[in-house]
């Protein structure tokens, strides 16, 4: 795989500082790879009930909260896709609580949403090894803000940082 360096201030909004400031580096596919690993290990390692409690009132379960990582994989990797083609039409934002409320996640094995978060994971790594080098820095317009496809894939593993803390943290 090619090296996919990581995005230049000004390739996102600071809304997405957050989830950039937790990666670094440029083994962007090593860090994709080992961090299906280790969500299968933990969720492996906490059993089924541990999936299906939340940690408080009005809180995801672990198994919404990886099912919302997905969601929000799928929509960074379609609008890196987007811009990458250079779209021009600006995409709209989501809102993530309807989106899990309407999943019914706490339905779904969590071996099948293991199994989907890898399968996302290989589609993202496949995608990203046809990308023309100079696509990834095509600017985008998300959510209202301008984005390119390079910050869009690198939120990717950030997002996943920042949700596997909280569930070592609060679950």
């Amino acid at each position: 795989m090619k090296t996919l360096n990581q995005p230049k201030k000004g390739d996102y909004s600071n809304f997405f500082s957050t989830y950039l400031n937790l990666v670094s580096g440029d083994q962007y596919e090593k860090i994709i790879l080992d961090q299906i690993e280790l969500l299968n290990d933990l969720f492996k390692s906490k059993g089924v009930e541990w999936s299906e409690k939340a940690y408080a009132e009005g809180k995801w379960t672990p198994k919404e909260v990886l099912g919302h990582m997905i969601d929000t994989e799928r929509i960074m990797t379609f609008r890196a896709l987007c811009f990458a083609r250079g779209e021009k039409s600006a995409l709209p934002g989501f809102d993530q609580d309807p989106y899990v409320l309407n999943a019914r996640f706490s339905q779904v094995p969590i071996q099948n949403l293991l199994d989907d978060f890898k399968a996302q994971r290989m589609a993202l790594l496949s995608m990203i090894s046809i990308l023309p080098e100079e696509t990834l820095d095509f600017v985008g317009q998300a959510s209202g803000n301008p984005i390119t496809p390079r910050a869009l894939l690198w939120i990717i593993p950030g997002h996943f940082k920042h949700h596997y803390q909280i569930f070592l943290d609060k679950y």
